[in-house]
């Protein structure tokens, strides 16, 4: 068991055409941590991009699974069986389509809400006990918004330039709320991450 390792996954799904996805917003905050931590998400093993580096005292492992969202489980699980990560050690980041965009959410287990990325996760660790950072991304129909357009396809449309301007002025703060997590524990991190007003 490693007391000092902190995984940190992004979900979203590989290749050029998804890049700027609201579906690829975990993705999106793994790659800028990186740059500001002076690193890139540039490794490879076990279906997935990651890069260690050593934050606060901890080991931390910035991880992007290269399975597509519907699989990001089996290569999850990897890292965790190696390195015997428990679930309080890591931290999933995505994309939640019942919050509004620019809003933030750090709970701790819980369902799947319907996310793939997160029911994969749950049946290859076998626990639904991790934690998950969840950012909005709005839902398709609800305030009379993008109402002729399916889920499927919401979710696999480019962020427009508001919406991906609020996601980028909130990496400041999940930043900090990292660093809370890592150094402090969960409660201070969800007072900091839960209490962001749009």
């Amino acid at each position: 068991m490693s007391e000092n390792i902190f995984l940190v996954v992004g979900l979203g799904n590989p290749s050029r055409e998804y890049a700027a996805t609201r579906h690829n917003a975990g993705f999106m905050v793994i790659d800028e941590l990186a740059r500001r931590f002076g690193g890139a998400v540039d490794q490879e093993k076990w279906q997935a991009h990651f890069t260690q580096l050593v934050l606060w005292g901890r080991r931390i492992c910035l991880l992007k699974p290269d399975t597509f969202m519907n699989l990001s489980g089996k290569s999850v699980a990897k890292y965790v069986d190696f390195y015997k990560v428990r679930p309080e050690q890591i931290l999933v980041v995505h994309d939640d389509l019942d919050m509004a965009p620019g809003r933030m959410k750090l709970v701790a287990g819980g369902g799947t809400g319907g996310h793939n990325g997160i029911r994969s996760l749950v049946q290859y660790l076998g626990t639904k006990d991790f934690l998950r950072l969840k950012l909005g991304i709005g839902r398709p129909g609800k305030l009379n918004i993008y109402a002729d357009i399916p889920v499927e396809k919401y979710v696999l449309a480019p962020f427009p330039p508001d919406e991906k301007i609020l996601l980028e002025q909130r990496i400041d703060v999940i930043e900090k709320g990292l660093e809370y997590l890592v150094c402090d524990g969960v409660a201070k991190a969800m007072n900091l991450l839960n209490t962001i007003k749009l």
